[in-house]
C-alpha cells in the first residue's frame, strides 16, 4: 500500500439525477480517504464502476440491483504496496517454507523429509529462515544439512533474502573453500579456523545461487501468475514489482498478451548495465497493466545479516560495519542517466551509511526540488542530520511496516540505543513534509496489506506487544498517518 497515492478516492457527491445501479452495498463502514466526507455507508456499482458512495442510495436501487447488506464490515479503497518481488513470491510458493520456525533443528527436519523425496544431486531449496528467532541467535553451519541431506545440494535464503545458508555439497558445487575470497560487497561467514561455515552474505549468494538451476521461461511464467493471483486475492490492485531481469518481462509480456495480469504492475528494472542500457535507449514503457520506467539498484544489504553498511560498527558485532553493494558514484551515474530519459531510480538502502551514499548520490544527479520522484527503498536506519535531504532533493522514501513490528526485538541489539532513535522513524520523515510509499517486501513479509496496516498505525505485533507500540511517537494514523496531522510543503 502507499501512504497518499495509494487509495483510490472515491466520490462522495450523489449524481444529480437518479440512476440505478447493478449492485448496492449498505450497512458498511467504507472509508472514503476524502476528508470532507471520511466515512460512508453504502456504495453503489454500475458496470463494473462506482457511480456513487454515500449514506442514503435508494435513488441507485431497482428491482434488478443486487443488494449486500455489510452488516458493519468495513470496506476499503484498493491498495497498492509499493515495494514487493512478484517472482519470488510465486516461486516460494513452491519451496520450502522456513518463515516462523523457531530452532535450527526444525528446520533440518523439514529439509530431511524433502530430501527422502528427491533424486541424489537434486538441490533442495527453501526460504524464510531468521536466526533471531531461534535460542541462540547464531548464524548457523553446514553441519545440521550436511546430516539431514548427504546426497543433496541446499540452499536456504534467509527472510531478508540477504543471505544463504547452504551444506557442504552446495559449497562444493560452487568451489568455495578455505582459500576463496569475500567478493565485493558480499561475506563468506567463516569458523575459527577461516574455513567457509555455511552462511554466503548479499553478493556472496551469487556464488551458490549460480549452480542452482535456472527457472524455465515456463517456470518463471508460472511463478509470476500465483504470484499476481495471491496479491489480487489479498485485495491488492497494483504492486511495485522491486527488480526484475529479462526473463520476467518476457514472462509479464506473455501474460499481458493472454490477459492473465489481474492487478497492475510497476515495474522495476535490476541494475545490470546491459538491461538498464538497452532501456534508457528505448524509453519507458507505460500500459494500463504493466509500466516499466525505472531502476532498482542496491546501495547495501540487511540489518538482520549484518550487510546494512552503517556509519559505526554493529553493537552487536563491533568487527562489522556492513557491506556496500552499489557504491555512491555509480548510484549516481545512473540516476544521472535515468534522470535525462524519464526513468525513476529505486534503490535500496537500508543502514545510515547506505542511506547517506544514496541520498549524496541523488542530490548530486537531481541538483534541488525536483519532480523525478526519485525513491530509496527502505530508508530504515537515518543519521539525524541526513533526514532532511529527503525534503531538499524531492526524494520518496518506501517504506515496509511490517520490518519495523518484524525487527523491533533485536533492532536495538544491532544499532545501540542511541543509533535505533533514527530507524524506521516514519513522523520524522512526514513532519518534513516527506513523501511515503508503503509496501510489504513480499516474500520477506507477508503479502497481506492488512499487515502492514496494522504495523504502521500501531508499531506492535500481533499479540499487542509491546504495549502502546515500539517507540509510539512514530506510528502513523490510521487516517493515513500524518496527512490529516501535519501539514506539509507541496513538493513541485
Amino acid at each position: 500500500m502507499r501512504l497518499k497515492l495509494a487509495f483510490l478516492t472515491l466520490s462522495v457527491s450523489a449524481i444529480a439525477h437518479a440512476q440505478t445501479s447493478d449492485l448496492l452495498i449498505k450497512n458498511a463502514k467504507i472509508y472514503t480517504v476524502d476528508p470532507k466526507n471520511p466515512r460512508a455507508t453504502a456504495i453503489a456499482i454500475r458496470n463494473g464502476r462506482i457511480a456513487a458512495v454515500g449514506n442514503d442510495l435508494k435513488a441507485f436501487e431497482n428491482a434488478a440491483t443486487r443488494v449486500i447488506d455489510a452488516k458493519g464490515a468495513a470496506i476499503i479503497p484498493g491498495l497498492i504496496d509499493a515495494h514487493g518481488h512478484v517472482e519470488g513470491l510465486g516461486s516460494s510458493l513452491e519451496m520450502l517454507d522456513l518463515r516462523g520456525i523457531t530452532s535450527e533443528a526444525e528446520i533440518a527436519g523439514k529439509v530431511k523429509a524433502a530430501a527422502a523425496k528427491a533424486a541424489p544431486g537434486e538441490w533442495i531449496v527453501g526460504r524464510g529462515w531468521d536466526q533471531n528467532l531461534w535460542v541462540t541467535k547464531q548464524f548457523p553451519t553446514t553441519d545440521s544439512l550436511n546430516q539431514a541431506a548427504p546426497k543433496n545440494p541446499v540452499a536456504l535464503t534467509r527472510i531478508d533474502g540477504h543471505a544463504t545458508w547452504a551444506n557442504r555439497a552446495a559449497l562444493d558445487a560452487a568451489d568455495i573453500n578455505q582459500g576463496t575470497k569475500d567478493p565485493d560487497g558480499g561475506r563468506i561467514i567463516r569458523d575459527a579456523q577461516g574455513k567457509p561455515a555455511g552462511v554466503l552474505v548479499d553478493t556472496a549468494q551469487g556464488m551458490v545461487r549460480r549452480r542452482i538451476p535456472a527457472a524455465s521461461p515456463e517456470q518463471v511464467q508460472r511463478h509470476i501468475s500465483r504470484a499476481l493471483e495471491e496479491c489480487a486475492r489479498l485485495g491488492l490492485t497494483s504492486v511495485h514489482d522491486a527488480g526484475v531481469g529479462n526473463a520476467e518481462i518476457a514472462a509479464y509480456h506473455a501474460l499481458l498478451q493472454q490477459g492473465r495480469i489481474p492487478v497492475r504492475v510497476y515495474a522495476m528494472l535490476s541494475n545490470q548495465t546491459a538491461l538498464v542500457d538497452t532501456w534508457l535507449a528505448r524509453g519507458p514503457e507505460i500500459g494500463d497493466f504493466l509500466t516499466i520506467r525505472s531502476i532498482k539498484a542496491y546501495a547495501d544489504g540487511a540489518l538482520g545479516s549484518r550487510g546494512a553498511a552503517l556509519l559505526a560498527p554493529y553493537a552487536d558485532e563491533k568487527a562489522a560495519s556492513g557491506l556496500m553493494i552499489t557504491g555512491r558514484d555509480a548510484i549516481e551515474a545512473v540516476s544521472v542517466k535515468a534522470a535525462a530519459r524519464g526513468f525513476q531510480v529505486n534503490t535500496h538502502a537500508i543502514g545510515d551509511r547506505g542511506n547517506r551514499e544514496t541520498l549524496d548520490a541523488y542530490a548530486a544527479a537531481l541538483k534541488g526540488p525536483n519532480n523525478k520522484r526519485f525513491r530509496v527503498e527502505h530508508a530504515q536506519v537515518i543519521a539525524p542530520e541526513d533526514f532532511v535531504k529527503f525534503q531538499k532533493y524531492s526524494i520518496i522514501a518506501s517504506i515496509q511496516p511490517t520490518h519495523a513490528t518484524s525487527d523491533m526485538g533485536w533492532a536495538a541489539d544491532r544499532l545501540g540505543p542511541d543509533r535505533v532513535k533514527g530507524a524506521y522513524a516514519w513522523q520524522t520523515l512526514i513532519k518534513l513534509g516527506v513523501h511515503l510509499a508503503s509496501g510489504s517486501d513480499f516474500p520477506v513479509e507477508l503479502a497481506n496489506p492488512i499487515d502492514g496496516f496494522y504495523a504502521a498505525v500501531a508499531r506492535q505485533d500481533k499479540q499487542g506487544k509491546p504495549a502502546g507500540g515500539w517507540f509510539p511517537d512514530q506510528r502513523l494514523s490510521h487516517a493515513l498517518g500524518r496527512y490529516h496531522d501535519h501539514p506539509r510543503p507541496r513538493n513541485p
